[in-house]
């Protein structure tokens, strides 16, 4: 049986990384073996970890010149942003772009609300570039 421990010794492994496929799948087999309290301990870990990240929001410098954008695509946040000011729907949203889940819209729309100023520098750099 594994322990919130063994766990936590993987995760520190290296730099603070194992493969992020072995790391998933390692936690997956181990997590249904963890008390309720252990389970709840890993998420602890895991949100604090997390900080202010947003789910499904990545900022990476080598992706879109490091604007928030929707993982596994190259679409920025600040673009779905502007496309809901103007009128567009979300359903016009996911038909325009087949990559996008609902799911995705959400949570665009949550990290543009709480990084305002942000995302109105990008739509405005954007209009006039």
């Amino acid at each position: 049986m594994y322990d919130i421990f063994h766990l936590a010794s993987l995760y520190l492994i290296g730099d603070n990384k194992l493969s992020a496929m072995a790391t998933l799948q390692d936690f997956e087999k181990m997590l249904p073996e963890l008390s309720r309290g252990e389970r709840a301990q890993l998420l602890k870990w895991v949100v604090q970890d997390l900080g202010d990240d947003f789910p499904g929001i990545d900022s990476l410098s080598n992706v879109c010149g490091g604007e928030p954008c929707i993982v596994r695509t190259r679409i920025p946040v600040w673009l779905l942003e502007q496309a809901r000011r103007l009128g567009s729907t979300d359903q016009e949203l996911l038909a325009a772009y087949p990559s996008l889940r609902a799911e995705d819209l959400v949570n665009a729309r949550a990290y543009a609300r709480s990084h305002m100023a942000e995302i109105e520098a990008q739509i405005l750099d954007n209009e006039s570039a």
